[in-house]
């Protein structure tokens, strides 16, 4: 079929916006897949590191791991990757597919979940996103721990530091006993502009 081009490489490792640029010349283009489970977030967050401005990102992958993309803050499966994906895209559960619908049954159920750009603009943005990130994944490393363990871990034992770190929250009304899935991405992008105005990130 003309219409038809398969092309060998590893999504993980081949630059897509130049592929992209070739095979296409920028029109738009939109992603749709079957992901591996095992390297599903991999290749999302090689998706929206490539700095292609997908129409949209229609993909299936494990019912758990969709799950964790449109948890709410305070849930059990709310977390790092929420987040990430939460500011860079909308994400929407289009429809679960039942481990009874292949032959032979996997062991797991399976979801189709469609990401398009963000519909409305973050009412505040990060000083730097790397740093935020940081902030996120080391907030979420321990999940049963409070914030504030979590942050001392961070930023280190220092007690001027961690004095910082407690104005910080007292200033953003944030307790710090309080679990890190109970803020959500702007509670997040506050507290890393307010540490990096400290000098504390």
């Amino acid at each position: 079929y003309d219409n038809f081009k398969l092309i060998l490489n590893d999504v993980l490792k081949v630059d897509l916006k130049a592929l992209l640029a070739e095979e296409f010349g920028g029109k738009p283009v939109a992603v749709c897949a079957n992901l591996p489970y095992y390297i599903t977030s991999p290749i999302l967050f090689a998706l929206l590191d490539s700095q292609v401005e997908w129409v949209a990102v229609c993909v299936m992958m494990q019912k758990e791991v969709a799950d964790r993309l449109v948890a709410k803050p305070g849930t059990k499966d709310y977390g790092a990757l929420t987040l990430a994906i939460d500011y860079r895209m909308d994400v929407k559960v289009a429809f679960n597919v039942s481990r009874k619908s292949f032959v032979p049954a996997p062991n797991v159920d399976s979801a189709i979940v469609v990401l398009t750009q963000k519909s409305a603009a973050l009412p505040v943005s990060p000083f730097n996103e790397d740093r935020l990130f940081g902030l996120i994944r080391g907030c979420f490393a321990h999940r049963r721990k409070s914030l504030w363990n979590n942050l001392k871990t961070i930023v280190g034992k220092d007690e001027d530091r961690l004095g910082k770190v407690k104005e910080v929250l007292d200033r953003l009304e944030i307790d710090p006993q309080t679990r890190p899935e109970r803020l959500s991405l702007v509670d997040f992008i506050n507290l890393a502009n307010a540490m990096h105005e400290k000098k504390l990130l």
